[in-house]
Order: structure tokens, then C-alpha cells, then sequence
């Protein structure tokens, strides 16, 4: 036992770094799904997820419309925080597969529609909603042909309206296109990093392995008419005659009180060449590799356009100092050291304490706690370990980070606070500050959005048991780390300024811009610098496509980081919360208003 227990670690302790090595040097894929294989014949369920639209940002259950029930219940899939907070909503549907075998068969036929019914279906469809559905954990798949370019989109409509009509017409027939891969188990072990965990599958399950791999999953809907009498004689699941989608409106189904619609679906398995690791390469293929690189070239040049006004600015203001400097002999340069005057009479006021020095300390620390954040969140999702395959994992992998991040936070505030008034007292209410200022207002905005969204009987309200675990991971976990990095932060050395400051503040000119002018004209060429990006990151969000060019969004982080450190920390943080489209807008006020605060800080200076 001892010697298989030894061989067993020399194996782990061999092949866990080849393995590492390996993925290293052809890309390491992290799917976050076990590979499951099926055999010809076994059962598969596919799922549904909430109905989503690119014309509101409301999500609803698939069964608020007039669907077809599973024959069992509905029953709704585990779900973590992340998906919760997107609004998703997977339940069980009664779309079932057989594997490597095409068929077409009948659900269901709904009782005469009512009139809350027909303005429902009326109203999603006109609204461009989408049924998602999910197959082994992909997402139905959509091509669509406009202008003569063909579209590829994630559901399938609910129903149409044509051009020039007033009538409605529901997608009753669906058609499933499931591509495969045959996959036959060999010798070489097979390594699983989902979310069972890391296991070797052992000789014994190499046959259980061996199967049909679910590579692609894609749905082609279809309006179609059936005779109400006829289709219920039927029961589910029995096996009808393919259609071809009609064109003619008379012969598809129009949305109408009164009206019996009847369901079915056919499904073709087809083989492919894909193979499982890359199946969602189709999904997160995204268009404009051009416009990210002019993206980033854009970027650059702003970057050169601020570093050659501050260069400008610098020579025009020192060049007279220098070339007096140069002209004098030694003594009078000693002399003129002594005695500051000028643009150098700043030295002595920079680290003045400012007005709302708590405010200062309560920003910069929520201000670390979000760039790390947001830092260690590219850095992940850009090498591949925040797989979309995993729906929520990247929101719940911002949120546990924003929670222990919450150590840095505390000691960056409290230290810069004891920095800034000499002693520790008072740094219990900094890092309580620090705690509840952000969450807190991200709190607000949640409450209010919610109640929006319960008055919708939406499935993106959260429910009031989410709202506990929230309060919960914010008083239970952040507000102890904060306390605790506060903490930490008293005990730290004061940082120590570089100049001294005088002990007679100089007089503050009058301004000469009003305020506005100076946030808008302070943030405008930073914002330059990631606005391209901001689309592609928007875009994604709004049309329900998958954003996965974290390389690209990582070189434009760095690249705002070179335009300005204080914007990259109160702008970029903020782009990245849960609530991310209002987000934007509350970081563009944070970073515009650092900027503010430093043009205040050196404009309290009267420059002779």
C-alpha cells in the first residue's frame, strides 16, 4: 500500500507539470464543464433560459408565454450569484434529444389563446425577444441573412411581424441542427478540469467515455399552421411529419384570439470535424480584429498627444528659469536656490492637508480595492480561466475579489489618513467609510432597479433571499477585512513626503474657468484612450453576445494606466461592476472629479 501510495504521488508530482508545460505551449483551455459523451439512443434534455431582447434589457421567464409544459414540472437549474444577478433563469424544458437519431415529433397544443395571452406574445414579439435554449451547456445558435451579410445570433425570435402588416405570427416549429463529434477513448488518460474538479478517468470508464461529443447546437425557426382538430389527437412526443417553413402568411401561425397553437420540433444530429475544446470558438468569434488595433492605436496616439502638451507646457514654463540659471555665476545660483519664486513656489504647498481629507482617504481606498479588482480580473479572463461556458463566473469571481480586496483598501485609507493628520485618531470612521461609501451606492441603485423590475415581473429582480446573501457577504466578510486593513494601516510608518510643507498656505486665486468646463475638458482625452473598447464591451452586453477579447481590453487598461494612474483607478474599476451600463456613468464622474481635485489642488497655488 505504501508503494502504491509513493507511485501515486511520483506520478502526480511527473505529470501535473508536463501537463502544466504542455497547455503551456498549445494553449490551456479551461471549459468549465466536464466533457460528457453520449451513446446512440441515450436521452438529452435541453434547457431554456430567460427571453432576452435587443430592444429592452428585460429579461422574462420562458413560461410567462403560452409554452409548452415539461411533462414532469418545471424545475429550475441551480444557479450561483453571478448568474442570479444577470437575470438568468434556467428551468428544465420539454425539448427532448435522442442521440444520433432524427426525428420530429409533437408537444403540444395550447388551449384558445386569450386576450392576455395574444397582446403578450404580440408584445415580446414586436419587441424582438429571444427564446434562449441550452444543449450540454451550449447556447442555441442563429443564423440570420441581412443585407446580403449573414448574422449570427445567440435564441431563436419569438414570433415576426412583416413588413407592412399588423399581424403577428409565432415560431411553433423549431428545427435542431446538433453537430457531433465521434470521439473513441485510447490509452492516454483524459484529464477533467470542471466543475466536478480535476480527476483522471479511469481505465474502467475509458468505454463509458467513449461516444458522441455534443460540438454544436444551432435552431432554424419556423412559423407553421397545423390543423388544432388533428394535432390533438396526438400526445407528446409522438412522431409527426418534417415541414419545410412555409412562405406563404396564410400558411403560418398568426397570433389571434381564439386561436389553437400547436407546437412541434425535428432535430438532426450531423457529424463534424470540431472538436470538443473548441466547440465555443463559434460563440466567441467576434468581428473587427481591425477596429481593436485601431483601438489601441487610437489609444497611443492620446497617449502622445497628453505626454506633448505636458511636455510643451513644461518646456515653455522652465525654459526662462533655465536659461537665467545658466547665465548666473555660482554664488547668485546658490542664491537663487534660497529663494523660490515662480512656478517653483508650488513645492511648498502640494501636500497641503485638502478640505475633505477623509472624502480623499475614503476614494483612494475604495479606489485600490477596485483597481485590484479589476486588475486581477483581466489578468484571469485574458489567459482563459473565466470560461462563458461557467454562465455567472465572472461577476461571482469580481464580487469575491471586490470582498477580499477589501484588506487593501482599509490599509491604503487608513495609512494615507494618518499620513495626512499626523496621528491614528480617527481612522475606525475612515474604514467604515471605506466599506459602506461604494457598496453602498451600488446598494441605492440595485434597490431602485429593482423595484422597476419586480413592477415588470421580471426575471432579473433579485430576490429578497439574494438580497440577504448580499448583506451578508458585505457585513460578514468586506466589513471585517476593511476593519482589519485599517488595522493594519495604524500600525504602518506615515509615508514620508518628499518636500516639506510651508506653514503659510498662499492665497487661492480666483478661478478663472467655471467648473464644468474644467471636468468635461479633464476627462475628455483620457476617455479616448478606452471609448472604442467601451462599444465592442456595450455592444456585447446589449445585443446578448459573448465579449471574450479580454487580450485586447487588457492593452487598453494598461495603456489608460500610462494616460493617468488616478483615472485608471476610478474609471476602469467602475466600468467593470455588476451593474455595469450605470457604472460607466458613476466612474466617469469619479475619474473626472479626480482630475478636478488635482486641478484644484495645484490652482490653490498662486503662481507668480
Amino acid at each position: 500500500m505504501a508503494s502504491s501510495l509513493i507511485s501515486k504521488r511520483t506520478y502526480w508530482a511527473v505529470f501535473i507539470p508536463l501537463l502544466l508545460v504542455s497547455h503551456t505551449c498549445n494553449g490551456f483551455y479551461l471549459p468549465g464543464s466536464y466533457m460528457h459523451t453520449y451513446s446512440t439512443g441515450e436521452e438529452i434534455l435541453a434547457k431554456v433560459n430567460s427571453l432576452t431582447s435587443i430592444e429592452t434589457e428585460l429579461p422574462f421567464s420562458y413560461y410567462s408565454l403560452p409554452y409548452c409544459k415539461p411533462p414532469k414540472g418545471i424545475k429550475k437549474s441551480a444557479e450561483n450569484l453571478g448568474e442570479l444577478l444577470m437575470g438568468d433563469q434556467i428551468d428544465n424544458s420539454p425539448y427532448r434529444f435522442r442521440m444520433n437519431i432524427n426525428e420530429s415529433l409533437y408537444l403540444c397544443t395550447t388551449s384558445p389563446l386569450n386576450e392576455h395571452e395574444v397582446k403578450l406574445l404580440k408584445q415580446r414579439t414586436r419587441d424582438l425577444y429571444q427564446v434562449n435554449m441550452i444543449l450540454d451547456n451550449l447556447p442555441a445558435m442563429r443564423f440570420a441573412s441581412q443585407n446580403g451579410v449573414n448574422i449570427q445570433w445567440t435564441g431563436s425570435p419569438v414570433g415576426y411581424t412583416p413588413p407592412n402588416s399588423n399581424d403577428d405570427y409565432i415560431f411553433n416549429h423549431l428545427k435542431f441542427r446538433v453537430l457531433l463529434h465521434e470521439y473513441e477513448a485510447t490509452g492516454v488518460q483524459i484529464i477533467g478540469t470542471g466543475e466536478e474538479g480535476m480527476g483522471v478517468i479511469s481505465e474502467a470508464d475509458k468505454k463509458k467515455a467513449s461516444g458522441y461529443e455534443i460540438v454544436g447546437f444551432e435552431v432554424f425557426p419556423c412559423s407553421v399552421k397545423y390543423d388544432p382538430e388533428a394535432m390533438m389527437k396526438l400526445h407528446m412526443y409522438d412522431k409527426v411529419t418534417s415541414v419545410n417553413c412555409p412562405l406563404e402568411l396564410d400558411k403560418s401561425q398568426i397570433i389571434r384570439e381564439g386561436e389553437r397553437v400547436s407546437f412541434t420540433y425535428e432535430v438532426e444530429f450531423v457529424k463534424s470535424n470540431i472538436r470538443w475544446p473548441f466547440r465555443w470558438d463559434a460563440y466567441l468569434k467576434m468581428e473587427g480584429a481591425r477596429v481593436h488595433w485601431f483601438s489601441i492605436l487610437n489609444s497611443l496616439m492620446v497617449i502622445f498627444f497628453l505626454a506633448g502638451i505636458v511636455f510643451v507646457i513644461f518646456l515653455r514654463t522652465v525654459r526662462r528659469d533655465l536659461t537665467r540659471y545658466e547665465e548666473l555665476d555660482k554664488e547668485s545660483q546658490a542664491q537663487m536656490n534660497e529663494e523660490l519664486s515662480g512656478w517653483k513656489l508650488v513645492v511648498g504647498d502640494v501636500f497641503r492637508e485638502p478640505n475633505c481629507s477623509q472624502l480623499l482617504c475614503v476614494m483612494v481606498g475604495d479606489g485600490v480595492q477596485i483597481t485590484g479588482m479589476a486588475v486581477v480580473t483581466i489578468l484571469f479572463a485574458a489567459f482563459g480561466f473565466m470560461s462563458p461556458a461557467s454562465r455567472g463566473m465572472l461577476l461571482t469571481g469580481m464580487i469575491i475579489l471586490y470582498l477580499f480586496l477589501g484588506t487593501a483598501a482599509g490599509y491604503a485609507s487608513v495609512r494615507l489618513w494618518r499620513t495626512i493628520k499626523g496621528t491614528s485618531e480617527g481612522w475606525r470612521s475612515v474604514a467604515w467609510s471605506v466599506a459602506c461609501f461604494f457598496p453602498g451606492i451600488v446598494f441605492v441603485i440595485l434597490t431602485a432597479l429593482n423595484f422597476i423590475l419586480w413592477g415588470s415581473k421580471s426575471t432579473g429582480a433579485i430576490p429578497i433571499s439574494l438580497y440577504f446573501v448580499l448583506l451578508s457577504l458585505w457585513f460578514c466578510i468586506s466589513v471585517p477585512l476593511t476593519l482589519l486593513g485599517g488595522f493594519l494601516g495604524t500600525r504602518a510608518e506615515p509615508i514620508q513626503y518628499p518636500v516639506r510643507t510651508n506653514q503659510i498656505p498662499r492665497e487661492i486665486p480666483a478661478r478663472k474657468y467655471p467648473s464644468w468646463l474644467l471636468v468635461l475638458g479633464a476627462g475628455t482625452l483620457p476617455f479616448g484612450t478606452l471609448f472604442i473598447e467601451l462599444f465592442f464591451i456595450l455592444s456585447s452586453i446589449w445585443l446578448g453576445r459573448f465579449y471574450y477579447v479580454f487580450g485586447f481590453l487588457l492593452v487598453v487598461f494598461l495603456l489608460l494606466s500610462l494616460s493617468g494612474p488616478v483615472s485608471a483607478i476610478l474609471y476602469l474599476g467602475y466600468s467593470l461592476i455588476m451593474a455595469i451600463a450605470i457604472m460607466l456613468s458613476t466612474g466617469t464622474i469619479g475619474f473626472l472629479t479626480s482630475f478636478y481635485f488635482v486641478h484644484y489642488l495645484f490652482s490653490s497655488v498662486k503662481i507668480d
